[in-house]
């Protein structure tokens, strides 16, 4: 009996010990993560598990369709997000509001690749909260088999003879910025009359031309022939371009939204050094020119772009000239009042 005792508690401490040395084991081996907030599928294949190769950090993604979306996740802090991608109006309201923290960009030694025309904008000055990763426009795309005129401008979307074959973006800003450029006006204007103006516009295009609002169907849409001319995100326009002949992108003569998403790290980040590491490695020539070939959309990296097919890089609606690049404008955040009139008269519209 009591030797069966003495085996027996020679068994317990045997597993004890056992059980000791595999929590030693896998707590010392556990992988180190970093919580990345990136909208839609805005990375190049595989790259996230190349990075985990290559530095042993597991990406955790969660994706957005939509920036309010992405301040109200991060502002919600269920989820501690080490990098997040943040549009140029939102960068400035979340700096604004101190829900980012300063990047150390000696930890980030890819960022003198990037585009001079995408650093330095007025919300970041100095690069001190972002990081470029990547840009574009919202243009027009139009089938040039059933339109027959060459489409140059946003007035095009409120001519009565593409009654039912028009597409909209459902989106305040986009849409009622394109009224403003359409009408000769800024696209961040705050001025009552002119967005009385704008909303007029767009009411009257509902009345005559019976346009579709909407987002993701639009490829379908022209591609199957039910609109003839529709507003685009400029990586879809001009992969859609590039991939049928039947179809061109272009930038409208009074200008469009040129915008800059870029990288920015959390104030409550959980790991800071992975998530440097993390913007670097996204910031290298070779994974910016994968994504820039994937996506569809222009880098703001030098090097990737000096790597890019002749035909993209020589694109103006790609990679705009400075002429084109003066007319264009970038959304700034609004705040108060005015988001109040801006949300009024969407209503307005809609309604």
């Amino acid at each position: 009996m009591k030797k069966n005792k003495v085996k027996l508690l020679a068994l317990i401490m045997s597993l004890l010990l056992a059980m000791s040395i595999f929590v030693g084991c896998s707590s010392s081996e556990a992988k180190e993560e970093i919580n990345v907030l990136n909208y839609g599928a805005n990375a190049a294949e595989g790259v996230y598990d190349e990075f985990e190769k290559a530095t042993g950090i597991k990406v955790n993604e969660k994706t957005f369709d939509d920036m309010h979306y992405m301040y109200q996740e991060v502002a919600s802090g269920k989820v501690k997000y080490d990098v997040i991608l943040v549009s140029d109006d939102m960068a400035e309201k979340m700096i604004k509001e101190g829900m980012l923290q300063t990047i150390n960009k000696d930890n980030i030694p890819n960022i003198v690749n990037m585009n001079e025309g995408d650093m330095g904008k007025p919300y970041d000055p100095n690069n001190d909260y972002t990081v470029p990763y990547m840009n574009g426009t919202i243009g027009l795309i139009y089938n040039t088999e059933t339109v027959d005129e060459d489409i140059t401008s946003w007035k095009s979307l409120f001519d009565k003879k593409y009654k039912d074959e028009v597409f909209m973006f459902d989106n305040m800003r986009d849409t009622i910025g394109v009224a403003l450029k359409t009408l000769g006006y800024s696209l961040n204007s705050t001025d009552p009359n002119q967005l009385e103006e704008a909303k007029e516009l767009l009411i009257k295009q509902k009345e005559e031309l019976n346009p579709t609002y909407g987002a993701d169907e639009v490829l379908d849409l022209m591609k199957s022939g039910e609109k003839k001319i529709a507003m685009i995100w400029s990586g879809e326009g001009l992969n859609l371009e590039a991939e049928d002949s039947r179809f061109k992108y272009v930038i409208p003569e009074e200008g469009a939204d040129y915008w800059l998403d870029s990288w920015a790290i959390p104030k409550d980040a959980q790991n800071v050094s992975g998530a440097e590491k993390f913007i670097n490695f996204m910031s290298d020539k070779d994974i910016a020119l994968r994504t820039a070939d994937e996506i569809g959309y222009t880098s703001p990296q030098k090097q990737a772009i000096e790597e890019q097919p002749s035909e993209i890089k020589n694109n103006e609606n790609a990679y705009m000239s400075q002429e084109i690049l003066d007319k264009c404008e970038e959304y700034k955040s609004l705040e108060g009042d005015d988001l109040k009139l801006y949300e009024k008269i969407w209503m307005q519209i809609k309604g």
